[in-house]
């Protein structure tokens, strides 16, 4: 018994000094932060693919409610985006789901929508974290440029031919509809329309304002305007120096007889939109009765539907002179005698010529040759694109006419330059345009 009584004591004080059976047991109470952290992990990953799906909901709520945000009140904007979301938001395990909508149109339109959800976990509670939230933001900007374009189109007699001016009439009103389309606000894009033949329509309405000149180096009204009395001989002389050269007294006519029209201004600001000044005569716009004088030209303005009602209004007649078309869109844009509406700091402006013809350049007050007149022409496209507008050129070419070479260097691109054969490619080509100008517009 004393025997036994020794060797489990001996077994006893071994057991007490081993130390092979601690690796159990420590290995054993690693295993609870092990299975803690792979745990988290597993949950982790589940709750990123729930985010995931959140963030793309949430692009997807934004890229819907941008289309329609600006016509909806805040509560329409909130239950808007709370059914977008729901529609393609498929995570049932997601809970307390938020949604914040908000619109703004500071530095153009922007929607932000603002999403949170929680996610149940399945390891992480046993570390007191029953759930984790997820969350996402997602904006969408447009309209941060504002557009202002100019319509310079070729009202000549030759567009009465080959269906041009009903279908430039279509395509024009069409185009309009597309800008206006473009703008969330009032003001967000402005258009005018220069109608131009040999000269441009100013409005007889303005006969006394400051801007008109009303002699120059050609004495153009004062020589062509009037009536003569006690001349001799039996024909009726129909200007002042006809008349002087018969001994007679010319009268010059009333300028409230005026039609409208100006022709091109004094050299070198024929090519410039340096705003008119009565202390530098050479920059006044002389007023000429010039027949096939065309309707007048429309200032900028979002009046849409006086737009399309003076565009229905155009009839065809005169000579072509491209220039004066330019020279007007350029000053439609920029300068006096117009009142240019103020720039927002806060938005970037593109500004643009359109400029549609169908006919070679055959008059204008200086020339009557077409190398002339298109050498002055391209000295104006240079320094309307160097005051960073964008020219678009269309030549409507029914008549088998050469490609015209000005058209192509007044182009800003070569993709800006469009040949058209037939009347009907005007509809499609102003389309072309518009969803150009449109996509710049509402693109940020």
């Amino acid at each position: 018994m004393t025997n036994l009584i020794q060797r489990l004591r001996s077994k006893l004080c071994g057991f007490r000094s081993a130390e092979r059976g601690n690796v159990t047991v420590i290995f054993a109470l690693a295993t609870l932060p092990i299975i803690g952290f792979v745990g988290a992990a597993v949950d982790y990953s589940h709750a990123n693919s729930v985010r995931t799906a959140l963030q793309s909901a949430l692009d997807s709520t934004a890229l819907m409610l941008s289309k329609e945000a600006s016509t909806l009140s805040s509560s329409q904007l909130n239950t808007k985006a709370l059914a977008y979301f729901q529609a393609m938001f498929n995570r049932p395990e997601a809970t307390s789901v938020a949604i914040t909508p908000t619109y703004t149109t500071t530095g153009g339109s922007q929607v932000t929508v603002n999403g949170s959800a929680y996610v149940p976990t399945n390891f992480m509670g046993v570390m007191g974290f029953n759930s984790l939230r997820v969350g996402g933001t997602s904006t969408v900007k447009w309209g941060n440029t504002k557009l202002r374009v100019a319509l310079a189109l070729d009202v000549t007699g030759s567009m009465d031919e080959d269906g041009k001016m009903p279908a430039m009439k279509t395509a024009a009103k069409n185009l309009l509809t597309q800008l206006k389309s473009a703008a969330t606000t009032n003001g967000d894009v402005y258009v005018s329309i220069v109608p131009f033949s040999k000269d441009v329509n100013v409005g007889s309405s303005n006969y006394n304002a400051s801007w008109v000149k009303w002699s120059s180096d050609d004495d153009t009204w004062n020589e062509n305007n009037g009536s003569c009395k006690n001349y001799s001989g039996w024909s009726q002389p129909s200007t002042k120096s006809s008349c002087q050269s018969k001994s007679g007294t010319w009268t010059v006519a009333n300028h409230n007889t005026w039609n409208g029209c100006v022709t091109d201004r004094d050299q070198d600001y024929d090519i410039k939109n340096t705003g008119p000044s009565t202390s530098v005569t050479d920059t006044l716009f002389p007023a000429e009765q010039y027949d096939y004088c065309p309707a007048s030209l429309s200032a900028l303005s979002y009046d849409w539907t006086g737009m399309a009602t003076k565009i229905d209004s155009l009839q065809p007649n005169g000579n072509t002179n491209q220039a004066i078309g330019l020279a007007w869109g350029f000053q439609t844009l920029t300068a006096s005698p117009f009142t240019i509406p103020a720039k927002d700091p806060n938005y970037k402006y593109s500004e643009v010529i359109i400029l549609m013809t169908d006919g070679l350049n055959t008059q204008n007050r200086w020339y009557t040759k077409q190398s002339s007149i298109d050498a002055r022409q391209k000295d104006l496209c240079d320094n309307i694109k160097a005051a960073g507008i964008t020219i678009y050129t269309i030549q409507v070419n029914t008549g088998g006419d050469p490609t015209q070479s000005v058209l192509q260097y007044c182009a800003s691109s070569s993709d800006k330059f469009f040949l058209l054969t037939t009347a009907n490619q005007l509809v499609s080509t102003f389309n072309t345009i518009g969803t150009a100008l449109s996509n710049l517009r509402i693109s940020k």
